[in-house]
Formats: C-alpha cells, structure tokens, sequence
C-alpha cells in the first residue's frame, strides 16, 4: 500500500495517521521542463519555517542574474512536487567553467535525511560532462554543520564575505551629501558599467560579476555620477530584490560625495522597504566604512567555497 501512494499530502496523511515516516517515494531530476510556478512552491515550501519571505518576482529576477540553468539543477520530487533541491548557476568563474549554488532547500518533513547530498552527488556527472570544472558556494559562516559536509566533500574556503542590510524606513545616513554641483548624477548602461570595473577595490562575487549584470540587464538600473563629460562613479540597483549590486568611484574623485549621492539616488529607487549589499569581501576597508557610516550594518558573515573536480 505504501509504495502505490504518491503525493506529499497522501505522505502526510500517512505520517499522521501512524507515525510513520515515509523516504523511499521518491525520484531525483533536473528541473528541464519544470514550470516556474511549480518551482517557486518548492522554494516557498523549503523555507516557510525560516524568518523570511520570498516574492516570486524576486525569486525569478535572483536566479536569473544568478544563471540559473533548469537542465543542469536537480531536485528530489514526490509525485510532482518538489521536496529537495540545487539550483545550479552556470558561467565562468575567473575563466573557468563553474557551477554555483545558486539555491539548495529541503522542506522540514524531509530533513535530516541527507536528501541534498543525494541530489549534489547525482548531479556531479552531468556537470562534469557538460563541462563543468568546479563547483562554487557561499554559506553562511555559523552554519557548522553545512560547513563540515562541505568539507568532507572536499570544498575549500576562498574567500570571507561580510552582507550588509538596512531597513529604508530606518534612517540611512545620506546628510553628508555635498551641494556640489560639478557632477551630475544620470542614467547609464551596463556597457558603460562594465567598462568602469577598476573603480572597484575587489574582484566581485558570483552574483554581482559583469556576467551578471550582463544576464539581469534587462531588470537592472545603472546610475552613473557624471564629471566633465567623464564617468566618475557608477551604482547597480536590482530594485525589486532590493540589491545594490554595485557602488563605486574612480579612486581620483572619493572622498567628494559621490558614493553618497549614489547610495541616496538608488534607496529612492527600490520597489523593497530594504536595501541590501551582498558579499563584500571582509579584508575590503573602503566599502565597509562607507556603509557603516550610512547606518547598513552588517547582518550576517559567509565563505566562498569550491570544489575543483
């Protein structure tokens, strides 16, 4: 009886009526030919308990910008929803091919059952074949446990992030912008982005590269400071998902307001009552100053990993 029942309502009903604890109806497969709707309920599903809430819109703009490939991310199904799953990024990662984490979940009644394991196992070997090299992922620095798996994988740290967040209705500090009128801030395209990357200290993260900018260009805001004709400094405004993707000025020009006039102009901006900025590298001293003294704490700390194969 038990293995001619599918559906995870039916598997509920069953855990319920005889506190029993079904994990063999089960079936690991990409996600090719999955519906978006039937996705976001995976995700939405995943992490109900967390402190958290997700907008559709989000979701998709977030994999999206992040190269989210459906024929190359897996995920544990139970009839025809989704319990378990990787979302996989495709791209190049300092020239090599790469795939990143770009959403791993469980949904709480399938916990603790190793099910993520089983999917990224299962997935190393279409990875390889379609190219793939190595494997990238950020996790949050106080999660012990997903840390230990990772290594036992064989991940190793890259680099530390710091991720910055502050609420729009709470003040953000914005009084030290100057009346100077020798700039003018303007809209600008993510050509113009990409050709002003050595504005920045670091070499950005998996979801803020100019291959991202370049896939979310379509719902992505450039915003360029303008001096005698010259860019000077520019910001990237995901306004729906709240991301500053991108804030910098040419190193000539800080210390003058701009980044200022940019963080204002693109808190204006945001469709989100928040503001984040992600993955800031911790050994950075110039972004993380500006930042905190604009009242954007940092809320929380994650390791890059990868994993050659």
């Amino acid at each position: 009886m038990i293995a001619t029942i599918h559906g995870v309502k039916a598997q509920e009903y069953i855990r319920r009526r005889f506190n029993y604890r079904i994990v063999n109806i089960m079936e690991i497969r990409s996600l090719d030919n999955i519906d978006f709707d039937t996705l976001f309920r995976g995700f939405e599903n995943a992490f109900s308990d967390y402190e958290i809430g997700f907008d559709k819109e989000e979701v998709r703009s977030m994999l999206t910008r992040r190269g989210y490939n459906p024929g190359l991310s897996f995920a544990a199904f139970v009839g025809n929803e989704i319990v378990a799953f990787t979302l996989n990024g495709i791209g190049l990662s300092n020239g090599i091919p790469t795939a990143y984490d770009t959403g791993t979940g469980t949904v709480k009644d399938y916990r603790g059952q190793g099910i993520a394991g089983k999917i990224f196992s299962h997935s190393l070997p279409f990875l390889k074949e379609a190219g793939i090299r190595q494997y990238l992922l950020e996790v949050l620095q106080n999660n012990h446990k997903a840390i230990n798996v990772y290594r036992k994988l064989g991940f190793g740290v890259t680099r530390e992030f710091d991720c910055f967040r502050q609420d729009i209705c709470k003040i953000i500090n914005t009084a030290a912008i100057r009346p100077d009128t020798d700039f003018r801030i303007e809209p600008i395209d993510a050509d113009t982005v990409k050709c002003s990357s050595p504005f920045c200290d670091f070499s950005p993260s998996w979801q803020n590269t100019d291959d991202s900018i370049e896939r979310g260009r379509s719902e992505l805001i450039c915003i360029g400071a303008i001096h005698s004709g010259r860019l000077v400094g520019y910001s990237v405004i995901d306004s729906t998902t709240g991301d500053l993707t991108r804030i910098a000025v040419d190193r000539e020009f800080r210390r003058k307001g701009i980044a200022t006039r940019l963080l204002h102009k693109a808190v204006s901006m945001m469709k989100t009552d928040f503001i984040k900025v992600l993955n800031i590298p911790a050994d950075d001293i110039s972004l993380h100053s500006f930042l905190n003294d604009r009242n954007i704490p940092v809320i929380n700390r994650q390791f890059e990993m990868i994993l050659p194969f």
